[in-house]
């Protein structure tokens, strides 16, 4: 049985409710809008399976091919743009020793201690038609890049091929490639794996160690090293649509045991549909890059990351934290409330002393939207004071809803970058709260 992450958890679905009944109704609407950032567009076009470094101050992103090239780049001053598009950074295309043009996908470019760069990217493998991972060189970030040898890199073929290479350069400077044996296409087990290679990527050193596995699928790692674990990000559901997600797990060392997340990091729904099957995601420093489908066509967005401890937050998705798991003052715990997350709830918020408090993790200082799951059987609206970090910041109404009945409220607040206290305090009338979800 998975064992629950107690950090960064979304929802996967998003009612719509109401805020204070002193505010008209296109006010409320605003404010709901107004408070929570989600992802940026920052690439306008087809732009799927981003890589993003940072070189001397300059961003620079690279894509799985399409009109631009077998490996398109962009470039920026800054995270969030403007990204221009600068053409092919690999114009010979992959090694024609074993490969052929067509799929070229998710490319990762590394720089190495000698100022030079490495791209590891997945090519259409000759022999086999399966796909497999190919290393190329450069002396620039923007290429061109140079095929190295005339096998590929990795290419189990037994194991359906190889795509998605990443590279993880550990604490302690030993570098790997991460990489997913493509068992979809064979009707296998797809596992994410992690090889140890040379200093610059070209080589394999070491064997293969086995991360986490599916039978369904499970694809474009990227590896994480906080202070008290690693963190395995990764894509699952069909790419083709809005079901994309990412997702994570986390293990104390490289060996495991690994821990799933018990929601995944980013959803459409988490999102509130803002983006299109978020997936492919790239997290570099403090951003996260991901793509998210527009009208047929994979566009690249960056969303602010931040850790709470260290588990992942991604602004503008959704993270649920129980109310009962909080400080209750003067109300209790009610279990067994059928229906709710986690089978129960905070209730008897009946008193002038009554409050349901939580802490909350922001990754930036700003506007945030907070939702509060809740039943309101009292026949008329309800409402709670919503106080933060000591401070009044209104109130949050409950339509009536009949008990056991939970919706959801929102309302927006202002939050400290980093840990934050919410507190909920009587109001009017009378309702019970089962989470909440920062977004």
């Amino acid at each position: 049985m998975r064992r629950r992450v107690l950090a960064a958890l979304v929802a996967l679905t998003a009612l719509a409710a109401t805020i204070s009944p002193a505010t008209s109704p296109a006010t409320a609407a605003e404010q709901r809008l107004d408070a929570a950032v989600f992802p940026s567009e920052v690439i306008g076009e087809d732009f799927p399976d981003p890589d993003v470094i940072q070189v001397n101050g300059t961003w620079y992103a690279y894509s799985t091919n399409n009109g631009n090239g077998h490996v398109p780049v962009a470039s920026a001053p800054a995270a969030n743009g403007p990204w221009t598009i600068r053409g092919n950074a690999m114009p010979a295309g992959p090694a024609a020793g074993w490969a052929q043009s067509g799929r070229t996908w998710a490319p990762d470019v590394h720089p190495n201690p000698d100022g030079s760069f490495t791209l590891t990217y997945t090519a259409w493998h000759k022999a086999s038609g399966r796909q497999c991972i190919g290393a190329a060189t450069a002396s620039s970030p923007l290429g061109p890049f140079t095929p190295v040898g005339t096998q590929p890199l990795i290419c189990p073929l037994d194991l359906g091929g190889a795509i998605d290479a990443n590279t993880f350069v550990a604490n302690d400077g030993t570098r790997y490639l991460l990489w997913k044996n493509d068992g979809n296409a064979i009707g296998v087990n797809s596992t994410l794996w992690l090889t140890r290679t040379t200093n610059n990527g070209t080589a394999l050193t070491g064997g293969n160690t086995a991360l986490i596995s599916s039978g369904g699928v499970i694809e474009a790692p990227d590896l994480v090293q906080r202070g008290s674990q690693y963190v395995l990000f990764y894509s699952g559901g069909s790419y083709t649509g809005c079901e994309y997600l990412t997702s994570y797990a986390v293990a104390p060392s490289l060996n495991g045991p690994w821990t799933t997340a018990y929601r995944p990091l980013m959803t459409t729904a988490s999102l509130d549909n803002h983006v299109c099957g978020p997936g492919g995601a790239d997290f570099t420093g403090d951003k996260v890059f991901l793509h998210g489908w527009v009208n047929g066509s994979r566009h690249l967005y960056v969303a602010d990351l931040g850790w709470a401890g260290d588990f992942p937050v991604v602004r503008g998705s959704r993270v649920r934290t129980e109310a009962e798991r909080g400080t209750l003052n003067n109300c209790r715990v009610r279990t067994g409330a059928a229906g709710a997350s986690q089978g129960a709830v905070a209730a008897n918020i009946d008193f002038a002393d009554s409050w349901v408090e939580n802490t909350f993790y922001a990754p930036r200082a700003g506007s945030y939207t907070l939702w509060v799951g809740y039943a309101n059987g009292t026949g008329g609206t309800a409402g709670h004071g919503v106080v933060v970090n000591g401070n009044s910041q209104g109130s949050v109404s409950y339509p009536a809803t009949g008990w056991d009945n939970w919706q959801q409220a929102s309302v927006g607040v202002t939050l400290d970058e980093g840990w934050n206290t919410i507190r909920l305090t009587k109001g009017n009338a009378y309702a019970e709260v089962d989470y909440f979800e920062l977004q």
